[in-house]
């Protein structure tokens, strides 16, 4: 089957959906029911035999599949190199890093410096808290960041649409 990173990783998202819902269902078919009767006639209510054999044959190919569709995602995340040398790995690492810190710089960029009143018994004095940072500064590397991010993301998408050969 010929396919690319975005379109395994949407198969792997259905596939472990697959994998849940057979886990439910498995539970729900591990019990037959049956009635037995004073005189010792049994009437079955519920037969799950067949149902519970083909769900769990299911349920380990569809584990089989999602291991295999990880392992080929996670090998071409670690081959397809972006252009400036990093595997799409290493990039969304460094991507989420810089997500974290955007929420820094975001925090940053929102405060402002104080001055309130603090009046005890005896005393009245004003307390300041002055911002010891340049906002312009954190604005400009806060742009910075979401532009290398964008960009980083772009390249990522580049490299998963590239087709390859996959047997599923």
């Amino acid at each position: 089957m010929k396919t690319n990173l975005s379109n395994l990783m949407s198969i792997l998202v259905e596939e472990e959906r697959k994998f849940s819902s057979y886990g439910y269902e498995l539970k729900d078919h591990a019990y037959n029911t049956s009635i037995q009767e004073l005189d010792g006639k049994i009437n079955i209510i519920e037969d799950y035999k067949e149902d519970f054999t083909k769900e769990f044959e299911e349920y380990k190919n569809t584990q089989k599949r999602i291991t295999k569709i990880k392992s080929v995602i996670y090998e071409k995340n670690n081959s397809y190199k972006l252009p400036d040398g990093r595997t799409i790995q290493e990039a969304l690492v460094d991507n989420t890093n810089l997500r974290k810190m955007k929420t820094l710089y975001n925090y940053l960029i929102t405060q402002r410096s104080t001055k309130k009143r603090v009046t005890e018994v005896n005393n009245s004095y004003f307390e300041s808290k002055t911002i010891n940072y340049d906002i312009n500064k954190i604005k400009s590397e806060y742009q910075e960041l979401e532009k290398k991010i964008q960009d980083t993301d772009f390249e990522i998408s580049k490299l998963n649409s590239i087709e390859f050969e996959i047997d599923l």
